[in-house]
């Protein structure tokens, strides 16, 4: 591709364009850079069926942070429902979403000939810069969206958070500490957003708040402060790792879970129900969120304007982790 941009003139990205049959191109160039990759005979995986029926039966994917549990499950969900609509599912992990970073990997899709892509992203700068995104192809976001976002599918972590927190209330705790995710994550802010929602719905003055990073050593430092308060009798995680650091501090520090302080968490991992206690959590459908994401792209390239879909509802899943209180 570089060198049929070298030899048009062109950059590297009008190449990918016209391979796309983008509008944004100019008729004299499309023709330039057409009559350049016949004059070389340059193809590239799926350029002569794109050529051809403006079509490749494949959708992208951006992902960062795989390496956690719920950008792990969502790609894995994004690309079974894409397999079971017919189409193949390419995913690029990026380490971060810079401008640079997140425009490499969509030049590197484009490459592919991908009919549209699903943008799974974490932070707040990273969410604004996906929505400036301007291609010749529907984008879907997977992560951090609102209630009737469009291009949009999630699910509602607000009500999650809400969740857990009103179990731990409904039990009897009087106030739950809250050990959140990192402030720049949409998500972690949205979990904090339904904990503090949940103390409102009671008129209370919600527990103490800890920071955590999603790490299973910032839920231990932050569980070593807690075992020191006497006064919090319940914790809500924003994860799942970290409700296991803060197992592990209360079980060094001789706390009783759950008969001095209970926990839950959020994901639901698989090793949850092992923890010990069992670990009481919000399990978040990702296979249904894959589905939503992959019809949102079929709508799209149907000819749907700017379709949208309701967030999914989690599920709180309790095990021996929480109980009313001692006292």
């Amino acid at each position: 591709m570089a060198e049929v941009a070298a030899q048009v003139g062109v950059s590297h990205q009008t190449v990918s364009r016209v391979l796309n049959g983008s509008p944004l191109v100019k008729e004299e160039t499309r023709v330039k850079v057409l009559a350049a990759i016949d004059e070389m005979g340059y193809r590239r995986n799926n350029a002569a069926r794109m050529l051809a029926t403006n079509r490749s039966g494949r959708i992208g994917m951006i992902s960062a942070h795989l390496a956690l549990h719920g950008p792990s499950m969502i790609a894995v969900s994004v690309q079974e429902a894409g397999h079971a609509a017919g189409y193949e599912v390419s995913l690029v992990g990026v380490s971060d979403f810079s401008p640079e970073s997140l425009q490499g990997a969509v030049d590197r899709l484009l490459d592919e000939a991908v009919e549209a892509l699903v943008i799974a992203v974490a932070h707040r700068t990273a969410t604004e810069r996906a929505l400036s995104l301007d291609l010749p192809v529907p984008v879907v976001l997977v992560q951090g969206v609102s209630p009737g976002q469009p291009m949009a599918s999630g699910i509602d972590q607000v009500e999650g958070a809400r969740l857990a927190t009103e179990h731990l209330l409904g039990l009897g705790h009087r106030r739950v500490a809250h050990v959140t995710g990192p402030s720049d994550w949409v998500e972690a802010g949205q979990r904090r957003e339904g904990w503090r929602r949940a103390h409102d719905h009671r008129h209370r003055l919600p527990g103490p708040e800890l920071a955590g990073d999603w790490s299973a050593r910032s839920g231990y430092e932050a569980g070593r402060r807690i075992a020191e308060d006497p006064g919090v009798t319940a914790v809500f995680a924003a994860n799942d790792a970290m409700a296991l650091g803060v197992l592990r501090a209360f079980h060094e520090r001789g706390v009783d879970v759950p008969s001095r302080v209970s926990v839950v968490g959020f994901d639901d991992v698989p090793e949850a129900a092992y923890f010990w206690p069992g670990l009481t959590t919000v399990s978040q459908a990702f296979s249904l969120l894959g589905q939503h994401a992959v019809d949102l792209t079929l709508r799209a390239l149907g000819g749907e304007a700017a379709p949208s879909a309701d967030l999914i509802a989690p599920r709180l899943v309790v095990r021996g982790s929480s109980a009313a209180p001692s006292f």
